[in-house]
């Protein structure tokens, strides 16, 4: 089995004139949750169309499994799980009528994963598809994807309006099916408690741009967050090495830095003097000061002379 279930390189895709993905290159490892984030528009279903092979890219290239993606054979499509927001599943079926269309379709079936995950959803065999709830019909989606026991599971806003019972037996069920350590899963998602509880790595997306890939944990170590008093200083702050993002509440300002280094720490002390205190940022915070920047060109793992941010 290779070392990459995923690669993109220079991957990019157009819709007319206007770029949707540009220039996007990672590699994901084998055996790892990476979790793909991203304000809405940001590209990530379209990049996903295209490791799916359902999109050309315009420029660049990508593969699965380490078959380019614009040759998927049948024989390859069977050994990934794709899941899209929406969870379809046809209305008339019920669930074990669906199981048995799908299974028909893959020689690996696994009929135990598929009662045991559909239990964990509260799910009835004999219940019609067109009868069950959101969450429900997620379950099913799910256990009708793992069921075929893919190598590669590629789930592009599963939990998209799920209840809070049905997104934790989702999480749970994701985290089962990692635990052989053999396969690998790409989980596209806006939950962000959702991603740092079931990922290992990362990718963030902001205007057809990757520009986080890191593991979750690098990507917590290296931002940290800077608060002081700064009623009597100008809306406009000055160039802060490493800064991500900035606002104001009240007399309040909070700073959220990456790589902080004595250049940076030195440009905050000028505007906050003894006030500034530092503290760990959490996942979210990090990920959400990234994206309120947003916008912005520069890669967030990169050390880059931040641009002046306007309060």
């Amino acid at each position: 089995m290779s070392s990459i279930a995923i690669s993109a390189n220079s991957l990019t895709r157009y819709f007319g004139n206007t770029p949707v993905v540009r220039q996007v290159s990672f590699d994901i490892p084998t055996g790892t949750v990476t979790g793909l984030l991203g304000l809405n528009g940001a590209g990530k279903s379209t990049l996903i169309k295209m490791l799916m092979g359902l999109l050309a890219p315009t420029r660049g290239s990508c593969s699965v499994l380490g078959v380019d993606s614009t040759l998927l054979t049948p024989s390859t499509r069977a050994r990934i799980g794709y899941t899209i927001e929406g969870h379809f599943a046809y209305g008339r079926m019920t669930v074990r009528e669906s199981e048995q269309f799908q299974s028909d379709s893959f020689p690996k079936w696994n009929p135990t994963l598929f009662q045991n995950t559909i239990e964990r959803f509260g799910i009835r065999p004999a219940a019609r598809i067109r009868t069950l709830s959101r969450g429900q019909r997620a379950g099913v989606s799910i256990a009708l994807t793992l069921s075929s026991d893919p190598e590669l599971l590629i789930l592009d806003d599963p939990a998209l309006g799920l209840d809070p019972v049905s997104r934790r037996a989702l999480n749970e069920t994701i985290l089962e099916f990692m635990e052989a350590g053999v396969h690998t899963v790409l989980l596209s998602s806006h939950l962000l408690d959702d991603i740092e509880r079931v990922t290992d790595r990362v990718l963030v997306m902001v205007d057809g741009r990757i520009l986080v890939n890191s593991s979750v944990s690098a990507f917590l170590e290296r931002v940290s967050i800077w608060t002081c008093e700064s009623g009597d200083e100008p809306r406009q702050l000055p160039c802060i090495p490493g800064l991500i993002h900035a606002y104001r509440t009240g007399r309040r300002l909070t700073m959220a830095v990456v790589d902080v280094d004595e250049e940076s720490e030195a440009a905050m002390v000028r505007i906050g003097g003894s006030s500034l205190t530092r503290s760990d940022s959490s996942f979210d915070e990090s990920v959400i000061a990234y994206l309120s920047r947003s916008r912005s060109s520069q890669s967030f793992l990169t050390k880059n002379a931040a641009a002046t941010v306007t309060l």
